[in-house]
């Protein structure tokens, strides 16, 4: 338990009705999840207004109230905290629940369209090699030293992030790595913390649905730099166009990485093949199991963040070259008769043209190119023909199926995928809904030495189908497929 007055420190409050002199037994967003003697904050959310719930909160013993208009029927014994922003409050007050653990130990924050993964679980096997007790916060996992919590959402609440960053400090983390989306900027849900570090990797077409324009996108991003402290370092990555825009009104240490443009941090590909890839950084060639040019921005931005945080280069450097990449990104199968299978996790425009590029740009003999994608469904419908595009333009056959459908149709959305298709598109393209049995027709048409790529789940166990999900596992069918090959 804490005293309200304690929780409430450096909130900007408009005005309280009540006493602060109370002691609050935990904090909630969620009406369902609030009982006795809890502080209920209402947040204005996509779907519902948490503002409509006060009274049912109050009924189920909530002590204080945080919202943004004072209610018509004020309740005795309760207390009132009136804010211009809820969810900007929201994540200073479970800070200060949680006695602010970001500022026990050094956070870095990723953020981008693509590699926010990679680049995070680069860092924390990075930092665990070196011999550092890390969290991570990703969308695989999230880890407390090699303790493992299952992870929802890219970015948890901001309950949910004090918590476990709580947890984290009380372990004796020194350093916690985590993917920050724009959706969490957006919504304050990161509002609070103390960054040491934070990352940018690129910015490409994703989540219109929820942005509306890729200017609302690109602000978000920035967002989360603007508010970053003078003590604080901003990386970013220069050979995105919208690199140096992040780092414009940041007051943190400004330091850029690239492959191409001059920059702080600067590395050169020498080698790139299906084995790994063989850098060029700071004048010392070392060879990474990672394999592609989007890894090569990857292994440079870790590299950069490690020394940022004082690590020995040459320490780095080694370590770094012995690490592996985090699950269902680049991860491969060769059969018995040469066929290679890739799984990725590719669900962007971006992150799929990066992928293809990749794979032709390691065949040698003009192997053909298979591949297996989809698009989600209750998500930016615009990238869908775009993607459907970038497949049929870079693979010599393609097969579009049904990804994480949701609550839409999936021929639907294989058909809006073909919306820019021309005459060559339509001929070289196969569109079968059922998910593994296009997995199946993709390794019946493989001949020996072939690519097959799976692209769009990755990681993921499950296909979502109705707000149901089923197991589901790209990685393990396309392995008992080509294993029996």
């Amino acid at each position: 338990m804490k005293k309200l007055k304690e929780i409430l420190k450096n909130i900007e409050i408009v005005s309280i009705t009540g006493t602060e002199n109370i002691k609050i037994n935990s904090v909630n967003f969620d009406s369902r999840k609030t009982g006795s003697g809890d502080l209920f904050v209402a947040v204005r959310g996509t779907q519902v207004d948490g503002h409509i719930f006060i009274d049912q909160v109050i009924e189920n013993g909530a002590v204080a109230v945080v919202c943004e208009e004072i209610p018509k029927n004020l309740k005795k014994n309760v207390t009132y905290i009136i804010v211009k922003d809820s969810k900007y409050a929201l994540g200073f007050i479970c800070s200060n629940y949680f006695d602010n653990p970001s500022s026990k130990l050094k956070l870095i924050g990723v953020t981008g369209t693509n590699g926010k993964t990679t680049v995070v679980t680069l860092l924390h096997n990075l930092f665990t090699k070196l011999g550092y007790h890390c969290g991570l916060l990703s969308t695989i996992e999230n880890k407390i030293g090699e303790i493992v919590i299952s992870s929802t959402h890219t970015t948890p609440d901001a309950f949910q992030i004090n918590k476990l960053l709580s947890k984290m400090a009380e372990e004796g983390c020194s350093h916690c790595f985590m993917e920050v989306s724009s959706h969490a900027i957006d919504q304050n849900r990161i509002a609070g913390l103390d960054f040491t570090g934070a990352v940018f990797t690129n910015i490409t077409h994703d989540h219109l649905d929820y942005h509306k324009t890729f200017d609302l996108y690109l602000k978000s991003k920035k967002k989360f730099f603007d508010e970053l402290c003078d003590k604080a370092f901003a990386l970013s990555n220069i050979d995105d166009k919208n690199g140096q825009f992040v780092l414009q009104n940041t007051k943190a240490l400004k330091k850029t990485y690239s492959l191409k443009k001059s920059s702080d941090y600067k590395t050169k590909i020498i080698e790139n093949q299906i084995e790994g890839l063989q850098l060029n950084i700071n004048n010392k060639d070392v060879w990474f199991k990672l394999i592609g040019e989007f890894n090569a921005y990857n292994i440079i931005s870790v590299f950069a963040t490690a020394v940022l945080l004082g690590e020995n280069e040459a320490e780095v450097l080694q370590s770094l070259s012995e690490i592996e990449g985090p699950e269902g990104r680049f991860e491969y199968i060769k059969s018995s008769n040469q066929i290679l299978g890739i799984v990725d996790y590719a669900h962007t425009p971006d992150a799929l043209e990066n992928i293809l590029k990749t794979i032709s740009a390691i065949r040698k003999n003009y192997e053909r190119i298979i591949t297996v994608c989809g698009a989600g469904g209750d998500r930016d419908k615009r990238k869908r023909s775009l993607m459907g595009k970038i497949a049929t333009r870079l693979s010599d056959k393609v097969i579009l199926t049904s990804d994480n459908p949701r609550s839409e149709n999936p021929e639907k959305i294989i058909e809006e995928m073909k919306e820019s298709f021309d005459t060559e598109d339509k001929i070289k393209t196969l569109s079968i809904t059922n998910r593994k049995e296009a997995i199946k027709t993709a390794c019946a048409l493989a001949q020996p030495g072939d690519i097959i790529l799976v692209a769009g789940k990755g990681h993921e166990k499950y296909q979502e189908i109705k707000g149901i999900k089923y197991p589901f596992n790209d990685k393990q069918i396309l392995k008992d497929i080509l294993t029996k090959r």
